[in-house]
């Protein structure tokens, strides 16, 4: 009976040791996987080809396991040197504008006739909570309410103001500037939104007048 068990477990072993060496490589497993993608998705409207093509950030933070700190960084250094500061250090607008766009959920859609920004909306309430009054929103990022009062702008032109004003920016403008796997909008990387719209985006954010820091 132990020969019998062990002449079992030894063409077991032998077998598991034949389906492993045979098994493909994680590189072909993935060129597998890129080629399935590419052949699932065809071009309709201003959805082009160019959406299933991946940069660094985006393939390593869809790995199965989270990058290393050393490519994280990377990601991050990539993202900062993206970001665009706004003509003539202006960064704010009107944030009646900005809480418009804030609850738009338009733009970047397959049925959509044109890629043009100002169609877009940010679509900030899908992931945060923008104001006390809201009901119902997103809680994937966090709550955005009393973004400015919190990290005390009582004067968005203030000097001591100008380091959360351009990190604020540089996290609209792409968000895996200080969070490499970040789920947030790169808006302005991605060209979802131009400068003004980046601009409301900021007062409504910053300005003390703004429901957001009532």
């Amino acid at each position: 009976m132990k020969k019998s068990i062990l002449i079992l477990g030894s063409v077991t072993a032998a077998a598991l040791v034949a389906g492993c060496a045979s098994a493909p490589s994680q590189q072909s497993l993935d060129a597998e996987f890129a080629s399935m993608l590419k052949a699932s998705f065809s071009e309709r409207g201003i959805a082009k080809m160019d959406r299933i093509v991946q940069d660094l950030g985006q393939s390593a933070c869809s790995s199965a396991k989270p990058p290393s700190d050393a490519v994280a960084q990377q990601i991050m250094g990539q993202a900062r040197a993206t970001v665009k500061w706004p003509a003539g250090g202006q960064y704010f607008g009107d944030w009646k504008a900005g809480e418009k766009l804030a609850q738009s959920g338009r733009g970047m859609t397959w049925s959509d006739k044109s890629t043009d920004t100002k169609l877009n909306g940010g679509q900030c309430y899908n992931c945060h909570q923008i104001d006390k009054k809201e009901i119902s929103f997103g809680t994937i990022g966090p709550s955005l309410y009393n973004y400015g009062k919190n990290r005390g702008v009582n004067d968005v032109m203030a000097p001591t103001a100008q380091p959360i004003v351009e990190y604020t920016w540089m996290k609209i403008y792409n968000g895996k500037t200080y969070n490499a796997c970040s789920n947030m909008p790169r808006f302005g990387h991605a060209k979802l939104l131009d400068e003004v719209q980046m601009r409301h985006m900021m007062s409504l954010l910053l300005d003390p007048k703004s429901p957001v820091n009532q």
